[in-house]
């Protein structure tokens, strides 16, 4: 499961480990200048994980060598059974820090990166897994150059998104590109692990995306919204296209038909999830994330959670209706019970 802000809290990965547990899971990114910070204790408790979640790896962002040492050392002394560092997020507020997908635009203050995370490892006493996640370039593809250049650096793990930074997600992933890496992979570092991701709509289709590029592990991101079933192949529910994919594309007859194959296939050899079952799940999810991340626990806003009842509440007769009614009236996780159980009793 991919590291999400505001998306893969503990709360949802406790949530997506009882349903459908994947083989790792990554936190949310967490600045390391926070964490370094006089503010720290808040961004601390985006650390928190449960044994149940393990593996677990942390995912840490910062172009400070000096900070993501500290921090380090910190999610080592955690527990943390591996950590990641995000050298792919293309978010502005990251890249004018000179972190994230900007560091694909300066590979010498990413080197200097990668040996403060395995330094502060080593001071920690640990000896956990060194990873990184990227894009394929920045505004163009640099598999030749980029990648090469991290394979170069002796990490355990590259999850590459197959799309530069310029295209965002406003383009299809280009799987090409990761069968590209595995066989760069191969000559330069063949023990590093290779994970793609872009565009994973279901565990089949993970499946079917390694097969042909011949990764060794699939990334899942925005599938999983609404979905904590994803990973449990008896339950997932049928992938679809992301909203965020060019409209265009949601049009063609030929990807339709693609999508409708999947489609029969996964009625036929899952136990199909309930409109009711969805959304007590859904509840679940609201009180676990006010328990765990709401005041005095934690120090966020509710609000968050509209993003995911947006995704449960979806696809079904009376959605839109439920919909408009979560997001104006419900405030804590009892409004969305209640709202949830009204909805339900008039079915």
């Amino acid at each position: 499961m991919a590291p999400m802000a505001d998306v893969t809290d503990v709360a949802f990965r406790t949530l997506v480990t009882k349903y459908g547990k994947p083989d790792v899971v990554w936190t949310e990114f967490v600045s390391a200048n926070g964490l370094m910070s006089k503010g720290r204790e808040v961004l601390v408790r985006d650390l928190a994980f449960s044994e149940l979640e393990r593996p677990i790896v942390a995912q840490l962002f910062s172009a400070d060598e000096i900070n993501m040492e500290a921090a380090s050392k910190l999610c080592a002394e955690l527990g943390f059974d591996g950590i990641d560092i995000n050298m792919g997020c293309p978010d502005k507020t990251i890249e004018k820090q000179g972190a994230g997908a900007c560091m694909i635009k300066s590979p010498e203050v990413a080197e200097k990166i990668i040996s403060a995370v395995k330094k502060g490892i080593t001071g920690a006493g640990r000896n956990i897994p060194v990873s990184v996640k990227t894009r394929v370039g920045y505004n163009t593809v640099e598999i030749n150059t980029w990648i090469k250049f991290l394979l170069e650096q002796d990490i355990a793990a590259l999850t590459v998104h197959a799309r530069t930074r310029k295209e965002m997600s406003k383009v299809p992933a280009k799987w090409d590109y990761i069968k590209q890496v595995v066989e760069l992979r191969n000559k330069i570092a063949p023990e590093t692990v290779i994970i793609g991701n872009g565009d994973v709509l279901s565990l089949s289709d993970g499946e079917d995306k390694a097969k042909q590029s011949g990764a060794d592990g699939i990334m899942v991101g925005r599938a999983i919204f609404g979905n904590p079933w994803l990973f449990d192949p008896t339950r997932a529910m049928v992938a679809t296209l992301p909203k965020r994919a060019p409209w265009i594309l949601r049009k063609l007859p030929v990807i339709n038909k693609f999508f409708d194959t999947k489609r029969k296939a996964a009625v036929s050899t899952t136990k199909p999830i309930s409109v009711e079952e969805r959304l007590r799940v859904m509840v679940e999810h609201c009180e676990l994330f006010e328990k765990m991340l709401c005041p005095p626990a934690g120090g966020k806003n509710f609000s968050i959670m509209k993003k995911h009842i947006k995704a449960y509440v979806t696809g079904f007769a009376g959605a839109k209706e439920l919909r408009t009614r979560l997001m104006e009236e419900a405030n804590t996780a009892e409004d969305v019970k209640r709202i949830v159980n009204e909805f339900l009793t008039k079915r």
